[in-house]
């Protein structure tokens, strides 16, 4: 049984939200409503994130897939479609070697397979444990949003409730989360994907720009490419894009 926190709506073939880095299941509050109607939704919260128990120490992505692999276990015995955004399409990427037979289909937004420069990372990871989450909190949240949405009284207001999930994220969970994205590496073992994905790229995307994208994209076998003018959390910015991306490519013939 699985110890994450998730929250499960609507009717129909199952579909399974996984965030991003320093957030929460909240993050798709506005992807939700555009998709329960034709969906059974199921987001959780990453280990140590949002509502989920930390389980200590380092971990690895591959943790992370293996952690949503077991939600999904325990909630279906149907494939799922997968859709990661983030820290979450990385868990998509290793899910998909490790537990093919629980994925219908996978989309993975504002993602990466690899990191060819950790230093940023570890220079985070060492602010952070000197200094705390809040350190880098408004940093993260300038390469989240893009800086005409973020200007608007709706941005403003997305991007602070952003910012106070991130920094409610524990310090050594955070870290711990920086580390295993870090060390990703899917270029290989991304040209055994066998299951039907979309890659969705965010124009304006400074975290994961659409050169990432492209590359995951030209990876796996078969997966279409698509993109939105937006940032990094492109479920916050742009969720009919993103919910409109999903369903044709969920529902095609």
């Amino acid at each position: 049984m699985s110890s994450l926190n998730f929250v499960q709506t609507g009717q129909g073939p199952w579909l399974v939200l996984s965030h991003a880095l320093g957030l929460d299941l909240q993050m798709w509050d506005a992807v939700v409503p555009r998709l329960e109607s034709r969906f059974t939704v199921l987001r959780y919260d990453h280990r140590g994130h949002g509502r989920s128990k930390a389980v200590g120490g380092a971990f690895s992505i591959e943790d992370l897939a293996d952690d949503a692999a077991a939600l999904i276990r325990s909630r279906t015995d149907r494939p799922v479609a997968f859709v990661g955004l983030s820290m979450g399409g990385m868990t998509a990427q290793a899910l998909a070697v490790r537990a093919p037979g629980l994925l219908g289909a996978m989309v993975i937004a504002n993602s990466s397979d690899h990191y060819p420069d950790r230093a940023p990372w570890q220079a985070r990871v060492q602010r952070v444990r000197e200094s705390g989450v809040g350190s880098i909190a408004d940093g993260a949240v300038e390469r989240w949003l893009t800086p005409a949405w973020r200007a608007t009284a709706t941005g403003q207001a997305a991007a602070a409730r952003l910012r106070a999930t991130l920094v409610a994220t524990d310090a050594s969970v955070y870290a711990a989360s920086c580390e295993a994205v870090a060390a990703i590496d899917f270029r290989e073992t991304n040209r055994g994907i066998a299951v039907p994905t979309l890659v969705i790229a965010g124009r304006q995307d400074l975290a994961t720009p659409p050169s990432m994208s492209e590359s995951i994209a030209a990876a796996i076998p078969g997966a279409e490419l698509r993109s939105i003018d937006a940032a990094h959390i492109s479920a916050v910015e742009r969720p009919d894009e993103l919910a409109a991306l999903i369903l044709d490519f969920l529902e095609q013939p």
